[in-house]
């Protein structure tokens, strides 16, 4: 990260440097004598966690900042769909049945990225969560495409390296959720979301709450999938039920093709207006 700021007082490196050379006693030996920023178990303790939900909303933003990230193109789904030329091992025949949505997710963070890159690459730049599956065929369209895209990786107990096609430099690691939640929907242009579980379902409804409520702008917001979704979730029934109004279902529109999703991204600011609502 880059700081091209002039200041008369001295650089955080330079004494960095400077308490490294420092003479070995038992002062300098001490966690007490440690620079309070280069001291990683200080900065662990349960009462910097602010600073660290602090230092973790600041990175990403101004690393994205610096690569001239303007907006981007949200694609959440399942890290356990496969991709169809190994669909065979996957766990069960419902995930083998689903991995043509790595293929349509491929296709359509392509075709997203072609379009990017034709008015200067700083747009509609695709962002996944960094992983495999859906993810992985997010970044690997971009890649593809020759252009760019973003990985928003988190640390978990099982969790894996980012996929080999995440630009590297737009490769981000987090500790928090909501923090990694809240980088996915900043510049959020569009909202992609493909079949998948719990942190697939957390990100969707998160996503569709902020925008229910107002918190959020709407954006074009497409669920891959009709089948799918209108199988594990009985969208009707909330709506008969009055915990949310008619008027939600119209949030989202369900797409199962890739073009089919470009098209309504193309067309959605005139389609509103006119109070169409395609896809449902």
């Amino acid at each position: 990260m880059k700081d091209d700021r002039h200041s008369p007082f001295r650089n955080a490196h330079t004494d960095r440097k400077a308490v490294e050379g420092a003479p070995d006693t038992p002062q300098t030996r001490s966690p007490a004598y440690a620079l309070a920023f280069a001291d990683d178990e200080f900065m662990c303790r349960d009462e910097l966690r602010p600073v660290r939900l602090q230092l973790e909303l600041l990175k990403p933003e101004m690393m994205m900042n610096e690569a001239n990230v303007a907006s981007t193109i949200v694609m959440f789904g399942g890290a356990r769909i496969p991709d169809p030329e190994h669909k065979e091992k996957a766990r069960t025949q419902t995930l083998s049945d689903l991995s043509h949505f790595y293929t349509e997710a491929q296709i359509f963070a392509k075709l997203m990225t072609q379009k990017s890159m034709e008015s200067g690459g700083t747009e509609n730049v695709v962002v996944t969560g960094g992983g495999p599956g859906v993810m992985e065929a997010g970044n690997r369209g971009a890649y593809e495409a020759g252009g760019r895209s973003i990985g928003l990786n988190i640390v978990l107990p099982f969790e894996q390296a980012p996929n080999s096609y995440v630009t590297p430099d737009l490769a981000f690691n987090f500790h928090y959720f909501a923090i990694r939640k809240m980088h996915f929907l900043m510049r959020a242009r569009a909202i992609t979301v493909f079949p998948g579980g719990f942190g697939t379902l957390d990100e969707l409804f998160e996503a569709l709450t902020l925008i229910q409520t107002g918190r959020m702008e709407r954006v074009p917001f497409l669920l891959f999938g009709r089948a799918f979704w209108e199988k594990i979730i009985n969208w009707d029934a909330l709506a008969d039920a009055g915990t949310i109004s008619q008027d939600d279902l119209d949030l989202f529109r369900f797409v199962d093709t890739a073009q089919e999703a470009i098209d309504i991204i193309d067309t959605w600011g005139s389609t509103e207006k006119r109070g169409e609502v395609p896809g449902r």
